[in-house]
C-alpha cells in the first residue's frame, strides 16, 4: 500500500492532513479522525498530531468545529473563514473555524491510535490529553444538542457529513428562504458539477449557515428551521461513548457514565426504527416527521453492540436495496429508489468512510466473512482508481476528486488488517 502512503504524504500540511489538495484545502473534523486511523500504520506520532490539531481548535463550549481554515487559502473554498468570521463569536478558538460540527467519530480514532503504539502514546501523554478534549466534546453534545427523545440533532446537512442525502429534501423544501448573496462554487473547478450538490441546494446550505453564524452559533436559536435527528450521527456518538469508556478504564477512571450514555442512545435510536423499510431513518424535529428513505446512515447503527435489529440490518444490506457483495462497496442510498443517482454525492455513490464503518460493524458483530469481503473490495477499489472520493455503486467507476485522504487512509487500514500486520485483524 505504498500508493496510499504517498497520498497521505502529499496531503500532509505539517500538523494535519487536507482531504484533497485542490477541492478541500483545509482541515475537516471527521476526516481527520478517519485519516488518523490509517496514519497509525505509518506513523502513530503523526496520527496523534492529526487528532491533537483538531482538538486544539475546540471551542469553549466543547464543540469540535467542522472545518479549521487555512486563511491563506480562503478563496479556494466556500464558505470559508471570511464567511464564518469566527473571531467575532464568543467562545471561538484563536484559529479561524466553521461554527458547525461533524459526526463524533473522534473517540474511536483516539483509542485505535493509542493502541497502535501504547508506549509512544504514554510518553507523549496522548491519551489523558485527548480524554479531556473528548469529555468536553461529548459534554457539548449532551448539553447543547440532545433532544427530549435522548438523541442528538444536527442543525445543518453538513453536520451529518452526508450533505445532500434524501433525508434533507423535505426539511429543506419547507424552508422558504434561500441565501441572497452570490453563491461561489470553487468546488466545481475540481469536480464534475453532475457529481456535486446543486446550486439550489447550496442556496439553502448557505442560508442556514449564515443564520447560524448571525446568531453567534447559538444552538438555542428559537425558530431555527432545520433540526434533524440522524441515525449515523447518533450511532457514531454511541460507538464513541463505548470507546471513551475503554479510554477511561485505561486511565483508571470510571467507564460507567460512558456505558450509561451509550445504552441510553441505543434505546433512543429505536424511535428512528422504520420496520416497513427495514432500517433506521432520520426524523425532522421541526415537523415531527420521519424521513422515509433507505440510506447508508440508516445502516450505521450496526456499529452498536446489543442492537435489537442487527439481523434485520444485515438482511437489508444484502438485499436488492444495497446489494452487499454485488454492488461496489455500500451505496449511500437505496439502489431501487426513484431518488437514487449513481453519481451525485450522497444520493447513491458508495463512499469509503461509510464502507469502513460497515466493515468494522460487520466484524464486531461476528459477520467475519462479509467484513473481509467488503474490506478486500474497498482496498482493491481504492488502489485501482487512485483513491477516489467515492465510486459509482453499479460500475465501480471513480467519482469526485482523486487522491482523497480518508480513502487512502482507510484502504491502508483495511489492507494492513486483512494481512494481519497491525491492529485487530479482520
Amino acid at each position: 500500500m505504498a500508493a496510499a502512503t504517498r497520498v497521505l504524504a502529499r496531503n500532509w500540511r505539517g500538523s494535519y492532513t487536507v482531504p484533497a489538495a485542490g477541492l478541500y484545502p483545509h482541515q475537516w473534523s471527521w476526516d481527520s479522525a478517519f485519516i488518523a486511523i490509517g496514519l497509525r500504520h505509518i506513523s502513530p506520532r503523526r496520527a496523534q498530531q492529526e487528532l491533537d490539531t483538531i482538538f486544539s481548535a475546540q471551542w469553549a463550549d466543547g464543540r469540535l468545529p467542522q472545518i479549521v481554515f487555512n486563511p491563506r487559502l480562503d478563496v479556494h473554498y466556500s464558505p470559508g473563514a471570511a464567511f464564518w468570521r469566527s473571531e467575532r463569536i464568543p467562545g471561538s478558538p484563536p484559529v479561524p473555524t466553521s461554527g458547525l460540527i461533524q459526526p463524533p467519530n473522534h473517540a474511536l480514532a483516539v483509542l485505535l491510535v493509542h493502541q497502535a503504539d501504547p508506549e509512544a502514546s504514554a510518553r507523549r501523554r496522548f491519551l489523558p490529553r485527548a480524554y479531556e478534549r473528548l469529555l468536553a466534546w461529548h459534554g457539548y453534545l449532551a448539553d447543547r444538542r440532545t433532544d427530549p427523545s435522548g438523541l442528538v440533532h444536527v442543525l445543518h446537512p453538513w453536520e451529518s457529513g452526508m450533505d445532500n442525502s434524501p433525508y434533507w429534501d423535505a426539511p429543506l423544501a419547507a424552508i422558504g428562504e434561500t441565501f441572497r448573496g452570490d453563491i461561489p462554487r470553487p468546488d466545481l473547478d475540481h469536480a464534475d458539477a453532475s457529481h456535486r450538490p446543486s446550486n439550489a441546494e447550496y442556496g439553502k446550505y448557505l442560508y442556514l449557515a449564515a443564520r447560524y453564524r448571525d446568531h453567534d452559533c447559538d444552538d438555542r436559536d428559537a425558530g431555527y428551521p432545520f433540526v434533524l435527528e440522524d441515525p449515523a450521527v447518533n450511532a457514531l456518538y454511541a460507538r464513541s461513548e463505548w470507546a471513551l469508556g475503554r479510554i477511561a478504564e485505561l486511565l483508571g477512571n470510571d467507564p460507567a457514565p460512558h456505558a450509561d450514555r451509550a445504552h441510553a442512545l441505543t434505546e433512543a435510536l429505536e424511535t428512528l426504527w422504520a420496520p416497513e423499510l427495514g432500517c433506521y431513518v432520520a426524523r425532522d424535529v421541526v415537523s415531527g416527521e420521519l424521513q422515509p428513505y433507505r440510506t447508508v446512515s440508516g445502516l450505521a447503527p450496526l456499529l452498536i453492540p446489543d442492537l435489537p435489529h442487527t439481523d434485520e440490518l444485515l438482511t437489508m444490506l444484502e438485499s436488492e436495496h444495497f446489494g452487499l457483495g454485488q454492488a461496489a462497496l455500500v451505496p449511500s442510498h437505496d439502489l431501487t429508489a426513484p431518488t437514487f443517482d449513481s453519481s451525485r454525492y450522497w444520493r447513491g455513490p458508495s463512499w469509503f468512510n461509510t464502507a469502513w464503518l460497515i466493515a468494522e460493524a460487520l466484524h464486531e458483530r461476528g459477520f467475519h466473512d462479509e467484513a473481509r469481503s467488503l474490506a478486500s473490495q474497498m482496498a482493491d477499489l481504492g488502489l485501482e482508481h487512485d483513491f477516489p472520493e467515492y465510486v459509482d455503486p453499479i460500475s465501480g467507476e471513480p467519482r469526485g476528486t482523486l487522491r482523497f485522504s480518508w480513502t487512502a487512509a482507510l484502504s491502508l487500514d483495511l489492507y494492513e488488517r486483512l494481512h494481519g500486520r497491525e491492529g485487530a485483524a479482520l
